[in-house]
């Protein structure tokens, strides 16, 4: 149970200062013009999906192990904010990412600025579902072998 706790924390720690990080990145980025954006969210996007699935999953997984052991109300709440998180990225974020991908640093789209707002918007409630998350997996405590 130690283990999967340490596993536990140590992940969705990351994972939600990983995701306060790319949230600082992005407000700094509305200050800049469609170019200068597009051309960040290209870079941005050749490593940072991957971090998200090598932090979130895990944090998922171990989880559901805690809850399954510990019971507790905390890990419960922690795991559907979590699984919230997942949703979001997968129905507003993933879709976003991929078609950003597509587009051309000296020819954004006209609705660049939607499209960022969008994404920025749903990225911030993963943030503080991720950090809420990580605050109640601080709090769960171990298993009780009495």
């Amino acid at each position: 149970m130690r283990l999967i706790r340490l596993a536990n924390v140590w992940f969705a720690g990351l994972f939600a200062g990983f995701l306060l990080t790319v949230l600082v990145l992005e407000q700094s980025l509305r200050r800049f013009d469609a170019h200068v954006y597009t051309q960040v969210r290209q870079v941005e996007l050749v490593r940072l999906d991957t971090l998200a699935s090598v932090t979130l999953l895990p944090a998922i997984i171990t989880t559901v192990a805690l809850v399954l052991r510990s019971r507790r109300a905390p890990a419960i709440a922690a795991l559907v904010l979590l699984l919230g998180v997942f949703a979001l990225t997968l129905v507003v974020n993933l879709p976003i990412n991929h078609d950003q991908t597509g587009w051309s640093v000296q020819n954004p789209p006209a609705d660049w600025a939607e499209v960022r707002d969008r994404w920025q918007l749903a990225h911030l409630a993963r943030t503080v579902a991720a950090i809420g998350a990580f605050g109640l997996l601080i709090g769960v405590p171990g298993r009780s072998t009495a």
